[in-house]
């Protein structure tokens, strides 16, 4: 056999380092995962094989929650592909962690601190990201995920060990009847067309418990400014692109409104909440956050 037919018939390196566990070859696995773990091809095999075998090897042992992430995860493409990510498994990572505090620090500023929360619904939560961080704040039986992506709940649900629901691509189909203390939605509101965006509104805030609150992001000023995007009369504007590949860009594209939009929204949807706060830059320094108390 020639040299050349020889080199394209070697196992990558993942391939070769299930061979060499299966020999019971531990070391000599794990340097070779550890290694596959930079390259880009085989970064996301190698990182979620040493998840499951390698502890001393793991993310997981030093953020204590599981840290395997889903291969079909559009997020953690994102980070992948991103000219600032030198490392995006720990930078998908630790973003996760970045919003759970942003997130306990604006529940604390409203009254509503996250450890008493008895119940969490997060809606829209793809893959993950902040839902391993919520487990290890909460624990499992207090988190319920959701995503419109049945990959994204099977995923939760085996990884994190969270009860979770598929939601249908229309609002008035979704059929969940439990109400949570907290329902968080991060980075929907940020995605809707004027079609079906205050029709989420009203079906997210119908899961909410009495006394509870709702919190989701917008794409509020510093978005419109830092895009460059010129807002319709009513201070909305959408387009048909965004960052996931799983849902068509008609229904989930990318969305800017003004404040006042949100504010007249809540009013004529939800006429008996109470708005407890827009904090502005909230999470990721350029999404807004809303704060809805329900009587």
């Amino acid at each position: 056999m020639s040299s050349e037919n020889a080199s394209t018939t070697t196992p990558d390196p993942v391939t070769q380092a299930r061979t060499l566990m299966g020999r019971g070859e531990m070391e000599a696995a794990g340097q070779l995962l550890v290694a596959a773990r930079d390259v880009a091809a085989t970064r996301l095999a190698a990182h979620n094989l040493i998840e499951e075998h390698f502890p001393l090897l793991s993310y997981g042992q030093w953020m204590g929650c599981p840290c395997q992430i889903s291969e079909a995860d559009d997020i953690f493409k994102f980070f992948a592909a991103h000219p600032s990510s030198l490392n995006p498994i720990r930078d998908y990572l630790a973003d996760g962690w970045r919003t759970l505090s942003e997130l306990v620090l604006l529940l604390e500023e409203v009254g509503h601190p996250l450890l008493k929360t008895r119940s969490v619904l997060e809606f829209a939560s793809g893959h993950g990201r902040f839902t391993r961080h919520l487990v290890k704040a909460l624990g499992a039986d207090r988190v319920v995920a959701n995503d419109v992506v049945v990959d994204s709940v099977d995923f939760s649900r085996k990884t994190f060990g969270v009860e979770g629901f598929v939601s249908p691509s229309v609002p008035e189909q979704v059929q969940w009847d439990k109400q949570h203390d907290l329902v968080f939605v991060l980075s929907l509101f940020t995605h809707l067309p004027a079609s079906t965006w205050s029709r989420w509104l009203r079906r997210i805030y119908d899961m909410v418990a009495p006394g509870g609150v709702l919190v989701f992001t917008t794409h509020g000023a510093e978005a419109v400014f830092k895009q460059n995007v010129t807002l319709d009369e009513n201070g909305y504007f959408f387009v048909a692109s965004s960052e996931s590949n799983a849902i068509d860009g008609q229904e989930y594209g990318t969305t800017f409104t003004s404040e006042a939009f949100v504010r007249a929204r809540i009013a004529e949807t939800l006429p008996d909440a109470r708005l407890l706060k827009v904090a502005e830059r909230q999470f990721w320094h350029h999404q807004d956050a809303i704060v809805i108390e329900k009587p």
